[in-house]
């Protein structure tokens, strides 16, 4: 396989339900294929969370879901999955969403992408620029991710950083004992001031047009794919997720 050609599409979850369940659909499939039963990302409540917003990859007809991710932002009906995850590990992680909500915070979380386009970065690359590219939308300024270890280079490309002041260096095991799990966080996802270049120069094109055709190069196998990119919220609110110190 050469070259596929994929659609990404971004919206609030609350807008589009039946969307939201496919989605679930593909992300459980992945998970039970991998032998996680169990992890905070998987809490279906986000589906009535407006504070949760959709990245989708699907075939061009929309007749199938190959993959995508979730931006959850801080503010909403629910705790960041992240939260959950590492709290018990180590509490200091409520007080950096605390403090970092203030400018509107987010996490990046439940990315996957199935086996069909397996090497070509639908779920560890392209849908973690897509939720730095809408953050701008949102009014968010920071993004939390937890990661894999093989995907924190990719993390790493948009921006983002270990956070080592939690855990043991910025990791623990998640979401079972034999999976290492590695805390990331986007500083300014405004100004993209830590990116690469190449990759600050993409987010940057699709912010300023959001619903565009190009040919990516996978970062993963080298191989191509046209993705048909459509990333224009609906019904956003200026400074929606930006909270108050109390």
């Amino acid at each position: 396989m050469s070259q596929q050609a994929v659609k990404i599409r971004a919206f609030r979850a609350t807008d589009d339900p039946e969307a939201c369940d496919r989605f679930i659909a593909g992300h459980e499939h992945v998970l039970e294929v991998a032998g996680v039963n169990k992890v905070t990302s998987a809490n279906h409540a986000w589906k009535f969370n407006p504070a949760c917003f959709v990245i989708l990859v699907e075939t061009l007809d929309g007749e199938k879901v190959l993959g995508g991710a979730r931006l959850q932002c801080a503010g909403g009906t629910m705790p960041l999955p992240i939260e959950e995850a590492t709290g018990d590990f180590d509490a200091k992680i409520y007080d950096y969403v605390k403090n970092l909500s203030v400018d509107g915070t987010a996490e990046l979380c439940g990315l996957w992408n199935s086996r069909e386009v397996s090497g070509l970065g639908i779920g560890a690359f392209f849908s973690t620029r897509v939720g730095v590219v809408i953050s701008e939308q949102i009014g968010i300024k920071s993004i939390f991710a937890l990661c894999a270890p093989y995907t924190v280079k990719f993390a790493e490309k948009v921006g983002c950083r270990v956070l080592k002041a939690i855990g043991n260096n910025g990791t623990f095991y998640y979401p079972k004992l034999d999976l290492l799990a590695t805390v990331v966080l986007l500083e300014n996802a405004v100004t993209l001031d830590t990116a690469e270049d190449l990759e600050r120069e993409r987010i940057l094109s699709l912010r300023k047009n959001l619903r565009q055709v190009h040919v990516e190069t996978s970062p993963i196998r080298q191989m191509q794919v046209e993705i048909h990119y459509d990333l224009q919220l609906k019904n956003i609110v200026a400074d929606e997720f930006k909270t108050k110190l109390v």
